[in-house]
C-alpha cells in the first residue's frame, strides 16, 4: 500500500500519479515496466517516488486492490438492485466489466494482469474480498443474496456456492481478456455457464443417461 505521505497529497496530484502508472502497466506487464516512465509522465522527481512508494510492485498492487474494491462496490450495488437475485448481478456486473474493453488503456492494463498472473495478482482480483480486512464487505454481500430460489440448506452451503459462482465469473474474465472476445462472444458463454450452474449438472437416477 501506498505511504501516508502520498495520501497527504492533494488529490489532483494523486490522480496525475495513478494515471502515469495505469499508462506504464498497460503499455507493459509489471515485470518490465519502467519506474523512469512514471515519475516522467508525473513530472515528479524519483526521490518523491520513493517517498510514496516501497517500489513499483507496491504501486501497482495498490491499483489492482483499486479495481477489486470497485468491482466489490457495484457487485453490492448491483445486488441491491436485483433484490438479491446472485446470478442476475453476477450477468449486468460481467457486461458491465467486458464493456471496458471499449477504454483501450484499462483493456491492455488488465489484460496485461491476467497474461502474468502470480498467486498475489489473483489473490488480489479474484479472491480479495476473502481478506480479513474485506471480512464486513464480503458479509455484506452474503446476506443481500435471495436464497429463496437456491438450492442451499444452510449458510456453509451459500458460502461454497458464492465461492464457485465467483471463480466461474472470475475465469470467463480471464478468458474474454485473454482471448480478445468481443462483448456479445463473452457475455454467451459466460450465460450458458450460469444456466448450467442454475440448473445443476448432476442427474437424478431415473434421469435418461443420453443426450436427447
Amino acid at each position: 500500500m501506498p505511504k501516508q505521505t502520498f495520501f497527504h497529497l492533494p488529490k489532483e496530484k494523486q490522480g496525475t500519479i495513478i494515471q502515469a502508472a495505469k499508462s506504464e502497466f498497460s503499455r507493459v506487464a509489471l515485470h518490465e515496466a519502467s519506474i523512469a516512465n512514471i515519475i516522467k509522465e508525473a513530472d515528479i522527481p524519483r526521490g518523491s517516488f520513493y517517498q510514496y512508494f516501497d517500489d513499483k510492485e507496491d504501486l501497482y498492487y495498490y491499483l489492482l486492490h483499486q479495481i477489486a474494491d470497485e468491482n466489490n462496490d457495484r457487485f453490492i450495488a448491483f445486488l441491491q438492485e436485483k433484490n438479491g437475485d446472485i446470478f442476475e448481478t453476477l450477468l449486468d456486473l460481467f457486461q458491465y466489466m467486458i464493456q471496458n474493453h471499449g477504454n483501450e488503456e484499462h483493456k491492455s492494463f488488465v489484460k496485461n494482469a491476467f497474461l502474468n498472473m502470480n498467486y498475489k495478482m489473483e489473490n488480489i482480483l479474484a479472491n480479495d474480498i476473502y481478506q480479513e480486512n474485506k471480512r464486513s464487505q464480503y458479509i455484506k454481500m452474503i446476506s443481500l443474496i435471495n436464497t429463496t430460489n437456491l438450492n442451499v440448506k444452510d449458510e456453509q452451503e451459500l458460502h461454497h456456492i458464492f465461492k464457485i459462482i465467483m471463480a466461474v465469473t472470475f475465469q470467463n474474465l480471464i478468458q474474454a481478456f485473454v482471448m480478445d472476445l468481443t462483448e456479445e462472444e463473452a457475455v454467451t458463454s459466460y450465460n450458458e455457464q450460469m444456466e448450467l450452474l442454475k440448473r445443476g449438472v448432476g442427474k437424478k437416477e431415473n434421469s435418461a443417461n443420453e443426450f436427447s
